[in-house]
């Protein structure tokens, strides 16, 4: 089954450059272990949330919004495509993510699987 896992979380997070250093370097080491695994099968960062645009078509008419859609303290940061065996292995895959321990992780399978 594949997966999209969304990567979350407060973007305003004041870390010391030391624990974001071990984040990276543990996000990499997780990113490399999935991939070899061969259960990542893409996946990136994303700007932050002041880069985003928002479109919505509303009657005809087409909507273009600077920002994000939902005003909430944590937003996604980036993304990963998986494709696991079932949901038990996407969460074994996600729960050892480094950003589960400071912000969420979010699992939704493809459409129609």
């Amino acid at each position: 089954m594949k997966y999209l896992m969304f990567i979350c979380g407060d973007e305003n997070l004041a870390l010391s450059p030391e624990e974001t250093a071990a984040i990276n370097t543990a996000t990499d080491a997780w990113v490399r272990e999935a991939t070899a695994r061969g259960v990542r099968l893409d996946g990136n960062r994303l700007a932050r949330t002041d880069a985003a645009t928002t479109v919505r078509a509303r009657n005809g008419e087409v909507l273009v919004t600077d920002g994000p859609f939902a005003e909430t303290r944590e937003q996604v940061g980036g993304y990963d495509v998986l494709e696991c065996a079932d949901l038990d292995e996407a969460l074994e895959i996600a729960a050892a993510h480094p950003v589960a321990k400071i912000g969420t992780i979010e699992l939704r399978p493809f459409w129609g699987q």
